[in-house]
């Protein structure tokens, strides 16, 4: 796909912009910093670019101090008694070092339990829990699938799980696909609920205007509630780049 990339300053603000070959622009505000991105069609003007930045300067600004003051979860070390999540609860972090494959289990509804080879690098507990985590998404999200796609009326053609830097999940919806992100396991599996039926709603409708809410209002009522709650919810501490 052709693309084109710079960047504009409106009111002091930095856009970046990147021209794709795509129908309708798009504007965006990512965590962790607030970063704005306009993705416009290879034939939108300069002009027509500034004048979206410009009328949308309101919302950005809403949304970049909402992102500034989303609270962040601690740099992990993987160190007894460190605060990790699950489904929406907090676990203390207990590390056993011993022989044997490295895994993650849960106890007494209290401690998340990493086993652990002796001397073990932090960058390998984070893969183990990681992955652990990437298994939980799967594990719950299997079953979500098969209660929404009939509802919806649309079922993905493959579906995954992977580390993902400025979405809770994505839906190209030529292909079928959607991605869910790993760190939805931290997070209440209601909040899993939705994004899943926001992703399939993409297969219907790929853009976010009002039949793209209509077709949710209809399947989730409260989902503006449960969209609410997990942005409200800790991050993980990252410097993303994109």
């Amino acid at each position: 796909m052709s693309t084109e990339r710079k960047r504009i300053t409106v009111s002091g603000i930095a856009v970046d912009v990147v021209r794709k070959d795509i129908k309708n622009a798009h504007l965006a505000v990512y965590p962790p910093h607030g970063r704005v991105r306009i993705a416009a069609p290879l034939r939108m003007s300069d002009r027509s670019i500034r004048l979206l930045a410009v009328t949308k300067l309101a919302w950005i600004r809403k949304n970049r101090k909402r992102i500034e003051q989303q609270p962040r979860e601690a740099p992990r070390e993987y160190v007894n008694g460190e605060s990790h999540y699950f489904q929406g609860r907090r676990y203390r972090l207990r590390v056993i070092e011993a022989s044997g494959k490295h895994r993650v289990e849960l106890k007494n509804g209290r401690y998340m339990i990493l086993h652990v080879h002796r001397g073990a690098s932090t960058a390998s507990k984070d893969r183990t829990m990681r992955e652990w985590y990437r298994e939980q998404v799967k594990a719950l999200a299997g079953p979500l699938f098969a209660k929404w796609a009939p509802v919806v009326g649309a079922e993905p053609a493959q579906w995954g799980v992977k580390v993902m830097r400025t979405k809770w999940g994505s839906c190209n919806h030529k292909a079928g696909n959607i991605w869910l992100n790993l760190e939805l396991a931290k997070k209440p599996p209601r909040c899993l609920e939705y994004i899943i039926v926001h992703e399939l709603v993409h297969l219907l409708e790929h853009t976010h205007n009002a039949r793209f809410v209509a077709y949710m209002d209809r399947f989730m009522p409260n989902w503006k509630a449960r969209r609410t709650e997990l942005n409200a919810m800790p991050v993980r501490h990252e410097e993303w780049t994109y």
